[in-house]
C-alpha cells in the first residue's frame, strides 16, 4: 500500500474505490457463472423499477457496476485529463452511469430469451388433435382428445356441437367453454 500512498489524492481515491469494487465484481461474476442464486444481500427501502417489475435500480450489483466504471475511468484517464479534476470526475461519473445502463440492457436482452412453456388452454384454439375417447354428439357428454401444445402432449376433455366423433379421428379445436372444455369439430 506504500505505492498508493505516494499517489496524488484524486488518483489514490480512484484506486481505493477500484480495488475492493473489482474484487467484489469478480466474486459476483464467479457466483453468477457458477449458477448459484444469491441475492444482492442489500435491501433498500426505495425501489425504482426500470422497465419490468423485477429489476431494481438501487442494488448492490448496480452500485458495483457504477463504481467499477467510475473508478477505472478515473484511473485510466488520470494521466490525460488529471489536470482538470472536475472534468475527470464528471467523465468518470458518466461512464459509471453508462456501466449501469449497459447492465440494464444486457439483463433486458437476457430476459427476452426466457421462454414461457406453461400450458395455457387458449393455446389449443385452431389446433388439430386426435380423439382419444369417443366424443358424444351435440354436447351430450364429454370425450377426450390428445393435443400437442408447445411440443408437449395433453389429454383434454372435449365436446362437439355436431355428430358423434369416434376414437382415432382428427379434429380441430374451435372454442373453449368454462375455461376447461374444448369444443371440437372433425376436419
Amino acid at each position: 500500500m506504500e505505492l498508493l500512498e505516494s499517489l496524488p489524492t484524486l488518483l489514490k481515491s480512484f484506486w481505493y474505490i477500484a480495488i475492493p469494487t473489482s474484487l467484489i465484481f469478480i466474486i459476483q461474476t464467479i457466483i453468477t457463472f457458477s449458477g448459484l442464486d444469491v441475492a444482492d444481500g442489500f435491501d433498500t427501502d426505495f425501489h425504482a423499477d426500470a422497465h419490468d417489475g423485477d429489476f431494481q435500480l438501487f442494488s448492490l450489483r448496480n452500485l458495483i457496476n457504477f463504481l467499477l466504471g467510475f473508478s477505472w475511468t478515473g484511473i485510466s484517464f488520470y494521466s490525460t485529463i488529471g489536470d482538470k479534476p472536475l472534468f475527470l470526475i464528471i467523465a468518470s461519473f458518466v461512464v459509471g452511469v453508462l456501466f449501469v445502463l449497459l447492465f440494464f440492457f444486457v439483463i433486458k436482452q437476457v430476459q427476452k430469451l426466457a421462454e414461457d412453456n406453461s400450458f395455457k388452454i387458449t393455446n389449443t384454439l385452431n389446433k388439430t388433435a386426435e380423439v382419444y375417447l369417443t366424443i358424444p354428439e351435440n354436447k351430450k357428454g364429454k370425450g377426450k382428445i390428445m393435443i400437442s401444445v408447445n411440443g408437449a402432449f395433453y389429454e383434454l376433455e372435449a365436446m362437439t356441437e355436431n355428430d358423434r366423433i369416434p376414437s382415432g379421428m382428427a379434429v380441430k379445436v374451435v372454442k373453449i367453454e368454462n375455461n376447461n372444455i374444448l369444443i371440437v369439430e372433425t376436419i
